[in-house]
């Protein structure tokens, strides 16, 4: 039985590295995958839905929903080990709504937590503006600009409330405070995860 770790929270939040750093400490039992990464790892796989993923990226297109829920399943079915988390995911509503009737009828997942990692957008905006202004010119991340931090920031707090409260009532959602240091954040994670297993 694979047990799934769904990681959410605002661009600047750390939810990547929080779940990165956790992983490789346990690389025995715990696996982390970001949506990208799995489109991009299943278009290298040669596979045919790979080729499919393939043929919507290469054409600017989003890639369709059921496409992404797919590529998650099957990146669960295939991880290495038992423990998997998840960043990114979901950020929509019908992604929510889509991933919880398949995993429904997956017998061999159980969706064990949602974790918010919960940062104001204030902080937010400062990590990504920082992150824009310490890196060297030419070299920072082409979505680190204040325009599109709020584009970004929109696009994940408008079903925020919805998706809070879809995993609140199934007894899913773990709030975790994304302000402090990274140690005290990633020790409580793991401590959260590892106690959840």
């Amino acid at each position: 039985m694979k047990k799934l770790f769904l990681l959410i929270g605002a661009p600047g939040s750390g939810k990547t590295t929080d779940a990165s750093l956790i992983a490789k400490k346990h690389s025995d039992k715990i696996v982390h995958y970001s949506t990208g990464d799995m489109l991009r790892e299943e278009v290298a796989s040669g596979s045919e839905l790979g080729a499919t993923i393939e043929d919507f990226i290469s054409k600017g297109a989003l890639v369709p929903l059921n496409i992404i829920v797919d590529t998650i399943i099957s990146a669960i079915n295939q991880a290495p080990v038992d423990v998997v988390l998840i960043d990114g995911y979901p950020r929509s509503t019908e992604q929510m709504t889509a991933f919880d009737e398949i995993v429904a009828k997956e017998d061999d997942i159980e969706l064990t937590s949602v974790i918010e990692v919960r940062v104001s957008e204030q902080v937010a905006k400062e990590r990504i503006l920082g992150r824009a202004a310490e890196a060297k010119a030419g070299e920072e991340r082409s979505d680190d600009s204040i325009e599109v931090f709020y584009d970004r920031m929109k696009i994940y707090t408008d079903p925020l409330a919805e998706i809070q409260e879809f995993y609140t009532q199934k007894e899913l959602l773990k709030v975790i405070n994304g302000e402090r240091e990274l140690d005290p954040i990633v020790a409580e994670m793991e401590a959260f995860v590892l106690n959840n297993i």
